[in-house]
């Protein structure tokens, strides 16, 4: 049998102002472990039910290939589900199935994990063994049989959910992680086997979108394409001219920021048109000039794009498949504040986010609350280290500043000036984080916005809470307005609430299908690398 390789072809604030590994060679934990089918592989599963082998077969293959002992569940329910009866052989031998999950296993380098698969020897000398006995001796070897199924979990677990959850726990990633049900996935695969269907993959559509980008951009490091643009210049505008003009030309179309590349040396209307399409995709300002931050991400070796698209497929195992319709998304390296409607953007906006010494938690919560005209109730540790010594230096410090004593700490009355602006955004939870108005609007200018103590600040306050508030008819704009700039703190209870999800992305396809990669703002992303990818 002629192996045939095949690819693989998949977002998905603050601290109330306080600031909050290593896995072997692509191992699962027994807690983890999970039965799961993929849409490429026709029919998935033998439909046979003559062929059939002992159930004590189990155990001694578990014997000879102790590292499958974590599936030892799952291979017990599945085949008792089947009564023993083969799934990956009919009468004539090993059934055209086997031949793709032998490749996948081959080509596993292509899902960015380790090209080390557990007893892929032995598996490997299995297929060749059984080719060979479909013409001298056609019986089926149970040993063959469960070291497909075993590899197949394997597989499944590793491509589909990735590292297990302690470890992501170990990387702050407090977002709840995706839960594949045992017993739900193989009822759908039995259904989907008698009714012809095929599987659905059990991964977020941004998994098979930065898996095609690893594809290319692993082609272009093979072939050579990439070269760093040099030039004497300090920065590179509309109107001049010169090879450095015709080679950033020529990788902005590799990079599909423009659709055609003339090779013109002069900088012009369409040249001026991609580089703020790459300023967009890296959230720069987008000023059409190539200065040294533009040339510095243009100029970053492929090998570095490339892990940071492999940590962030790792990142995109974790979240649902099928995220709720309608959830505003935080993605803290974005700087961003994105409003989701029936799973489509309906508009941003930019947030400040917290300092590397005060990170931003990464988790989910459920928006009730909006509080117009807060009190500001200064967080313990800025109350120690900043109000108290400030305090002490000036007595009229907390009268000037609007603060007041409060059940022996300190809050700040509503009114200008006051620390969450005129409107906070509550989602209770164990971090005590929530997003606020600020009256530091220059911040939210700023290209890289890690300011804050843990807080995320939003640029475009008012219009989130006439969002939020679009369907109570007792509240309109103009009471916003009066509510907002009251001296008078108001709660509002929301009658639905809303998911709000704070994520860590630093590479991700947008709903244009753009690569966007941002700066590993909390360094994150070689400690995750290393638990993928666990040095010797």
């Amino acid at each position: 049998m002629r192996r045939i390789l095949h690819l693989m072809i998949l977002v998905v604030a603050a601290f109330s102002c306080k600031s909050e590994k290593k896995r072997a060679a692509v191992q699962p934990t027994a807690k983890d472990s999970v039965v799961v089918a993929d849409p490429s592989i026709p029919g998935n599963f033998s439909t046979q039910t003559k062929l059939v082998f002992d159930s004590t077969r189990v155990d001694s293959f578990l014997t000879k290939f102790p590292m499958f002992k974590v599936y030892e569940s799952d291979l017990r329910k599945f085949y008792q589900m089947r009564n023993y009866a083969y799934a990956w052989y009919d009468q004539k031998g090993l059934i055209e199935q086997t031949e793709d999950i032998f490749n996948r296993l081959t080509n596993v380098h292509d899902e960015g994990l380790p090209e080390k698969v557990i007893y892929m020897t032995e598996f490997r000398a299995m297929i060749d063994s059984a080719e060979t006995d479909v013409i001298d001796n056609p019986k089926p070897d149970p040993y063959t049989e469960l070291m497909i199924t075993a590899e197949y979990f394997n597989y499944a677990r590793n491509v589909w959910t990735g590292v297990d959850e302690n470890t992501s726990k170990k990387l702050e990633w407090f977002l709840p992680r995706k839960t594949l049900n045992y017993k739900e996935f193989l009822d759908s695969i039995i259904n989907s086997i008698q009714q012809g269907k095929k599987i659905e993959e059990p991964v977020h559509p941004q998994y098979s979108m930065l898996r095609e980008y690893l594809k290319r951009f692993r082609e272009a490091e093979k072939n050579g394409n990439w070269m760093a643009i040099k030039t004497g210049r300090k920065k590179i505008v509309k109107g001049d001219s010169g090879e450095d003009v015709r080679l950033l030309r020529k990788q902005l179309f590799l990079s599909k920021d423009l659709t055609f590349d003339s090779q013109s040396p002069v900088f012009d209307d369409s040249l001026e048109a991609g580089v703020k399409s790459f300023q967009q995709r890296y959230g720069l300002n987008e000023d059409g000039v190539v200065g040294p931050a533009i040339l510095r991400e243009m100029n970053a070796p492929l090998e570095t794009r490339i892990r940071q698209i492999i940590v962030n497929m790792e990142r995109a195992r974790w979240v649902s498949s099928k995220p709720a319709p309608n959830f505003l998304l935080i993605n803290i390296p974005q700087f961003k504040l994105t409003v989701i409607e029936n799973n489509k953007t309906a508009w941003e906006c930019n947030v400040v986010v917290g300092k590397e010494m005060h990170k931003t938690v990464i988790f989910r919560g459920d928006l009730k609350y909006v509080v117009f005209s807060p009190y500001w109730n200064v967080p313990p540790g800025i109350l120690k280290n900043e109000i108290l010594p400030a305090i002490k230096r000036n007595p009229d410090y907390l009268a000037r500043n609007n603060m007041e004593w409060n059940n022996g700490g300190v809050r700040q009355k509503p009114g200008p000036g006051n620390a969450l602006g005129k409107v906070k955004f509550l989602f209770p939870n164990t971090y005590n984080i929530y997003l606020h108005d600020s009256p530091s609007k220059p911040l939210f200018k700023e290209e890289k916005r890690a300011f804050s103590h843990g807080c995320i600040r939003v640029s475009e306050p008012k219009k989130l809470a006439v969002y939020l508030l679009r369907n109570d008819s007792s509240w309109n704009e103009t009471k916003i307005d009066a509510a907002m700039n009251s001296t008078k703190e108001k709660y509002v209870t929301l009658k639905e609430t809303v998911p709000v999800n704070i994520v860590y992305f630093t590479a991700w396809v947008d709903e244009h299908g753009k690569l966007n990669f941002r700066d590993d703002v909390y360094k994150r992303d070689a400690r995750l690398l290393e638990s993928i990818f666990p040095k010797k």
